[in-house]
C-alpha cells in the first residue's frame, strides 16, 4: 500500500493517470454518440460521415488531451523529436504520404464515399475512406459490364499523387454511352434511323433532360464548353452493312440495365417494321476458273 501511494505521489504518475481516465471517457463518449446516431440518423450515406466524423474529433481530442497533460514535458523532447523526425519520415515515408493523400482526398474533393472510381488500375464503388487507404468494392475483372465481383480491396491514399484518379460520379453523375447496330442494305435507313431516335428516347429521354441541368453546372465550375445530352443516331457504311451508332447519356451505376433495355425496344421496333431487318456477318464465294484433272490411264492412252 505505502509502494502504491508513494508511486501516485509523483507527478508524472498522476499524469499518466489523468491521462489513461481521460482516454477512457473520450471513447466511451465517442462509442455512445456513434450508437446513437443510428437511432436519429436513417440515412446510410449520412449516418457514415457523421460516424467518421465523430471518430476523428475523438482521436484530436485524445491527442489534445495529451499534450495538455505532459505540456510541462514537450520542450525537453523537443530536441529528441527533431533527431528521431529524420530517421521516422524516412522509415515510414509511405505511411506519411498516404496521411498526405487522405488529406488531399478530405480537402479536395477527389473522391468520397459512395463514387465510382478507377484508382491504380482498380475500377469500384469508394465503400471507405480510411486514413491510410480506400476500400473499394470491385466491379468488372472476370465479370462483364459494371457489376460487382465480390472482391474488396485496399488501395493506399498515396496512389492520389502517383496515378490519375477517374470519377465516374463527382460533379457529373452520368457517362456517354453508345451501341451499334447492323442494319442491312436495302433496308429503310431513313425508317432505321427514326425507329432508333424513338427507342432511345423511350428509354433514356429523362436522364437527358437530368443530365442537361447537371452540364449546365459544369459549365458555370470548369471552362468546358456546352455538350448534347440528347441521344444521338450516326450512320456509316462499311463491306457488310449500313452500321447505325446510337449515341446517348445514361446513368454511370445503370449501363448495363439500360443497354439490355434500349436494345429490346430496338428489336421490337424491327420486327414490327416490315421494311428494315438487321444484318448479319456473310461471306460470298467468288467463282474459280475451270480446273481439268487428267488421271494417269488418260495420260497413257493419248500416247
Amino acid at each position: 500500500m505505502n509502494a502504491i501511494i508513494r508511486f501516485f505521489s509523483q507527478p508524472h504518475a498522476m499524469q499518466l493517470l489523468v491521462a489513461i481516465i481521460g482516454i477512457i471517457v473520450i471513447l466511451i463518449i465517442r462509442s455512445f454518440i456513434e450508437k446513437r446516431l443510428n437511432h436519429y440518423i436513417k440515412d446510410p450515406d449520412s449516418s457514415y460521415r457523421t460516424k467518421k466524423t465523430v471518430g476523428i474529433v475523438g482521436y484530436f481530442l485524445i491527442v489534445l488531451l495529451i499534450s495538455v497533460v505532459y505540456r510541462d514535458r514537450l520542450g525537453s523532447l523537443t530536441v529528441f523529436f527533431g533527431i528521431a523526425g529524420a530517421g521516422i519520415t524516412f522509415a515510414l515515408q509511405e505511411v506519411i504520404v498516404s496521411f498526405a493523400g487522405w488529406l488531399a482526398i478530405l480537402f479536395s474533393d477527389i473522391y468520397k464515399s459512395g463514387d465510382r472510381v478507377l484508382v491504380g488500375g482498380i475500377k469500384g464503388d469508394v465503400i471507405d475512406v480510411g486514413i491510410l487507404r480506400t476500400t473499394i468494392m470491385e466491379i468488372g475483372g472476370w465479370v462483364d459490364g459494371d457489376l460487382y465481383n465480390g472482391r474488396i480491396v485496399r488501395i493506399a491514399n498515396s496512389f492520389v499523387f502517383k496515378e490519375p484518379v477517374y470519377n465516374y460520379s463527382a460533379d457529373f453523375p452520368f457517362l456517354w454511352d453508345e451501341i451499334k447496330v447492323p442494319v442491312r442494305f436495302g433496308s429503310n435507313y431513313e425508317r432505321a434511323r427514326v425507329m432508333l431516335y424513338e427507342a432511345a428516347d423511350e428509354v433514356v429521354g429523362t436522364y437527358s433532360k437530368e443530365a442537361e441541368k447537371n452540364w449546365d453546372q459544369m459549365v458555370k465550375k470548369y471552362l468546358i464548353e456546352h455538350a448534347q445530352t440528347e441521344p444521338l443516331v450516326l450512320m456509316v457504311a462499311n463491306d457488310n452493312w449500313v452500321e447505325f451508332t446510337v449515341r446517348y447519356v445514361v446513368d454511370y451505376k445503370k449501363r448495363l440495365g439500360v443497354k439490355d433495355e434500349l436494345f429490346s425496344h430496338i428489336l421490337k421496333k424491327v420486327e414490327s417494321s416490315g421494311d428494315v431487318a438487321l444484318a448479319s456477318a456473310t461471306f460470298e464465294l467468288v467463282s474459280a476458273p475451270p480446273l481439268t484433272v487428267e488421271s494417269e490411264s488418260t495420260t497413257k492412252s493419248n500416247k
